[in-house]
């Protein structure tokens, strides 16, 4: 058990170096583009600068949060913090798409009064961002398969590497055709992608955050699995939440058909608790047992 903790310690430990090595490099990106963009009057390198600093934003919400998740609870916060990287990536989803919309009424703007841009500045600085985001992309990529917090910023990065590659594309394309109308375009499918890419975890941590039954668990199919262990009656007011991406809950009351003893209720509840780990993935059981009460037995109650 200490070797597990320690492990996860220094995993923790590691993940919160790399955001602090992303961050750094988003602060010089971001920094360079914006001279550069201002240099060369290109919309799309501003446009990239400030997806740039969103992701310099998005990361220091994530290492905040990844932060707070490790404090212990309390008798004021009996939780702790476990939810801090689910509202981190809320919030940063919620701002990706707000990015990108601000995109899209500039890109459109830009469109209507094409403008001459500098475009050796453009190619250059677009590979200098391709650079320092494709090794962002790569240090947080292992965790951002297991952690909606660290997929955000994953996500973050990611697009913003696939958005440098498509300025420098347009750069390349004004250089040499003087197509400068490719500026507008390419930020306006930058921005699409974006909101495309940020509404799905927008969506999926709001759910949690609404304590929504997670998509892969089926009520009924729960309710069906538990009646069938002996001695259970009925099982009722239930609720199944996630609480974080490690913890899913259950709470329910079950009816029992005799006046059992603490014991042999114990007995069953480690069934229970075996059978929707194993079968849901649910960690966390509440068994409220009842014997003769008289309640609601419908399986979802409105309080």
């Amino acid at each position: 058990m200490g070797n597990l903790h320690s492990h996860n310690h220094s995993h923790d430990d590691l993940k919160g170096r790399n955001l602090i090595i992303s961050i750094f490099l988003n602060i010089v990106i971001t920094v360079a583009q914006v001279i550069g963009g201002l240099l060369s009057g290109s919309l799309s390198l501003l446009s990239d600068a400030l997806h740039n600093f969103s992701d310099v934003i998005s990361l220091i919400i994530s290492y905040i949060a990844n932060r707070l998740s490790k404090r212990k609870a309390s008798l004021q916060k009996t939780f702790g913090y476990k939810r801090a990287e689910i509202l981190a990536a809320f919030i940063n989803a919620a701002t990706l798409i707000t990015v990108a919309i601000l995109l899209i009424i500039e890109a459109v703007k830009r469109f209507q009064n094409p403008q001459e841009i500098e475009s050796n500045v453009v190619i250059w600085l677009s590979l200098v961002a391709i650079l320092g985001n494709g090794f962002s992309v790569l240090l947080l990529k292992k965790d951002s398969e297991t952690n909606m917090n660290m997929k955000i910023a994953y996500l973050h990065l990611l697009t913003d590497m696939m958005a440098s590659v498509a300025v420098f594309i347009g750069g390349l394309l004004m250089k040499y055709f003087q197509l400068f109308w490719v500026d507008s375009v390419l930020t306006f499918a930058i921005a699409l992608y974006l909101i495309y890419m940020g509404y799905d975890l927008l969506k999926d941590s709001f759910k949690v955050l609404m304590l929504f039954t997670p998509d892969q668990i089926l009520v009924e199919d729960i309710v069906k699995d538990i009646q069938q262990i002996g001695a259970i009656k009925n099982v009722h007011h239930v609720h199944i939440w996630q609480l974080n991406e490690d913890e899913i809950h259950l709470e329910a009351h079950i009816d029992f058909e005799e006046n059992i003893t603490l014991s042999q209720f114990d007995v069953i509840l480690h069934n229970v608790e075996e059978m929707v780990f194993y079968n849901f993935g649910i960690n966390h059981v509440n068994i409220q047992p009842e014997y003769g009460k008289c309640d609601t037995k419908d399986v979802i109650v409105q309080d």
